[in-house]
């Protein structure tokens, strides 16, 4: 059984789920894969420990100031390979951004591998779960190309500004899948 609640923020209405004592999603309503892992039954339960303590963390974050997502228990629904980069994501500090080819470099060095494809690593980071409190939002491309945001690029631009982000060495590409 999941238990959502819904959360009224500055980007927009968003939706929190939790399972079994940890928050499984966070999704912006209209976001690409909106409720993807929402599987089974769910019942709107604003009262459960983790749903509330997930709303005093994004209370805390809209507020400017700086929650860590080790704060919450968190229980991503993906594979190993999804997990592996979502954890990673959950260690780029706040106002900073690094790039897909900088955690796949990571990733290949976990694994022992000489290189990782920056494409399966875009394609975990734009499947997360658990947007703002696992940072997706801080990963843009090499060139400095804000890329896609499955919340949408607006929503991505907002969530970096508030987190005091130079976005004079950032760019919006002309096109892509999730502007």
């Amino acid at each position: 059984m999941y238990y959502t609640m819904g959360y009224d923020s500055p980007i927009g209405r968003l939706l929190l789920a939790e399972r079994d004592g940890a928050l499984t999603g966070l999704w912006m309503e209209g976001q690409k894969y909106y409720c993807d892992s929402l599987q089974g039954e769910r019942l709107e339960k604003a009262d459960t420990e983790v749903l509330l303590q997930a709303g005093v963390w994004l209370d805390r974050y809209f507020k400017g100031e700086k929650p860590s997502a080790g704060e919450l228990p968190l229980a991503p629904e993906g594979s190993a390979f999804r997990r592996e980069v979502w954890k990673l994501l959950c260690e780029i500090p706040y106002g900073e951004v690094t790039t897909y080819g900088e955690i796949s470099k990571k990733i290949a060095a976990v694994r022992g591998l000489s290189n990782m494809s920056a494409q399966a690593v875009g394609g975990a980071v734009g499947h997360n779960p658990i947007s703002i409190i696992i940072p997706c939002h801080r990963v843009v491309g090499t060139n400095g190309s804000l890329t896609g945001y499955a919340g949408g690029l607006e929503k991505k631009i907002k969530l970096l500004t508030l987190e005091g982000v130079d976005m004079d060495k950032l760019s919006v590409p002309a096109r892509g899948t999730a502007l």
